[in-house]
């Protein structure tokens, strides 16, 4: 039982698009990422997704509407919704998922994630 210190954690990397696994409970993991740009238009068959912005400024792109997530904010993406993440700037997500989540859902490509590291 140790406390974590976000701040520290996020300065260990630099990539984006590649979480990493803070720490996990149940079924659960708890994943920092990095995120810039535009993502891929994805799903989740199984699994709902908990995005909470630590730093930055998230949109979340659905088919029919855009949600605006800032910082100390988060948006619930329930399993089987077409969503696309976009970072006009860098921004620090907190994800709280279940362990059988890859980051790109329903599609693989050069951006999925199959081993996700922990740190």
């Amino acid at each position: 039982m140790e406390t974590v210190n976000l701040k520290e954690k996020f300065s260990r990397f630099s990539d984006y698009w590649s979480p990493k696994v803070l720490g996990e409970m149940n079924d659960t993991q708890i994943k920092a990422v990095k995120l810039k740009g535009e993502f891929v238009w994805h799903h989740h068959d199984n699994e709902d997704e908990l995005f909470l912005v630590i730093r930055g400024t998230l949109r979340m792109k659905f088919r029919d509407r855009e949600a605006v997530v800032r910082e100390g904010e988060f948006v619930i993406v329930p399993r089987g919704v077409e969503h696309c993440p976009i970072a006009d700037d860098e921004v620090h997500i907190l994800l709280i998922e279940p362990k059988s989540t890859l980051n790109t859902g329903n599609i693989q490509n050069e951006r999925t994630v199959a081993q996700l590291e922990q740190i």
